[in-house]
C-alpha cells in the first residue's frame, strides 16, 4: 500500500466523512505525537466525525425551531423572580416532563421573561436531543388556515406535527373566530400526548373562553392542555389548578 494522505482523504469524501477528511492530517500529527496505538487512531476519528454530525444535527434543529432570537437558560436571572426557585428550574432542564408529554403555561404580563424562559428550555431540550418548534399564536393561525394551499405551510406543519415540544407564544393575545378555534383544537388533539407544549400568555386558562368563537370547543381544548400540566406565572408565585397532574 502507498497511499498518500490526500488519496486518504479523498476516500473519507467518497464515504460522505468530510469532517473527518479535512481534519485528517490534524490527528495524523497527533497520533504521531502522542504515539496512539491503531485503536485510539480509529477511536479518535469515529469521535471526531460523531462530535462534529452531532454539532451539525444541533444546528440543523435550532434553524428548524425558527426561535426569534436566541437566549440560554444560563441567562435566565432566576434570582430576579419568584416564579420559578433554581431547584425547579433544574427540574425542568431534566426533562422528566416532556418525555411523558406534560405541558407549561408560562403567565404574567408582557415583560416578566415568559418568552425568554420557553426559548431557553427550547434550547436546551435541541441539545438533549429532542426536537423543538416555536410559533407565535398568530403566525400559528396564518399557517393553520393556509396549510391546505400552500407548500410553504404544509412543511413548516409538518415539521410543527413532528416535534416533541411545540413553544405556543402570545396565546389568546386576540379573539379567534370559529373556524380559527375548530382548526386550532384539530392541532391540540393531533399533539395531545404525543408531544409536550409550551404555552405563554398574559392572560389565564379561565379568561380564554371569552376570546373562543366556540365555547365547546375551547372546553375541549383546555381539557387535554390541562390533562397534565404546570402552571407557572410569571409575576407572583407559582400556583395550582384543581384536579390535574403536575410537575414540581
Amino acid at each position: 500500500m502507498n497511499k498518500t494522505v490526500k488519496d486518504l482523504q479523498n476516500h473519507f469524501r467518497q464515504l460522505r466523512l468530510s469532517e473527518t477528511a479535512e481534519e485528517l492530517p490534524q490527528l495524523l500529527r497527533e497520533a504521531e505525537k502522542e504515539s496512539w496505538t491503531y485503536l485510539e487512531f480509529l477511536e479518535a476519528i469515529t469521535s471526531f466525525e460523531l462530535g462534529k454530525r452531532e454539532l451539525k444535527s444541533i444546528e440543523r434543529r435550532i434553524k428548524w425551531a425558527r426561535f426569534p432570537y436566541i437566549k440560554t437558560l444560563q441567562e435566565f436571572q432566576v434570582e430576579e423572580q419568584t416564579a420559578l426557585t433554581s431547584r425547579q428550574l433544574t427540574q425542568l432542564q431534566e426533562f422528566s416532563w416532556l418525555e411523558q408529554q406534560y405541558n407549561l403555561i408560562l403567565l404574567g404580563p408582557p415583560g416578566v421573561g415568559k418568552t425568554f424562559l420557553a426559548i431557553g428550555l427550547g434550547l436546551e431540550a435541541i441539545h438533549k436531543g429532542f426536537q423543538v418548534y416555536f410559533v407565535t399564536m398568530g403566525e400559528l393561525i396564518q399557517l393553520l388556515k393556509t396549510q391546505e394551499f400552500a407548500h410553504k405551510s404544509q412543511v413548516q406543519m409538518k415539521r410543527l406535527q413532528a416535534s416533541d415540544l411545540v413553544i405556543i407564544d402570545d396565546l389568546m393575545y386576540m379573539a379567534m373566530d370559529q373556524r380559527e378555534a375548530n382548526l386550532f383544537f384539530q392541532l391540540i388533539n393531533h399533539l395531545y400526548e404525543r408531544s409536550s407544549i409550551i404555552l405563554t400568555s398574559n392572560k389565564s386558562p379561565e379568561q380564554w373562553t371569552e376570546l373562543m368563537g366556540d365555547q365547546g370547543v375551547m372546553t375541549a381544548i383546555l381539557d387535554r392542555l390541562l390533562h397534565r400540566v404546570e402552571v407557572i406565572h410569571m409575576n407572583s408565585d407559582s400556583y395550582r389548578m384543581k384536579n390535574r397532574q403536575h410537575i414540581f
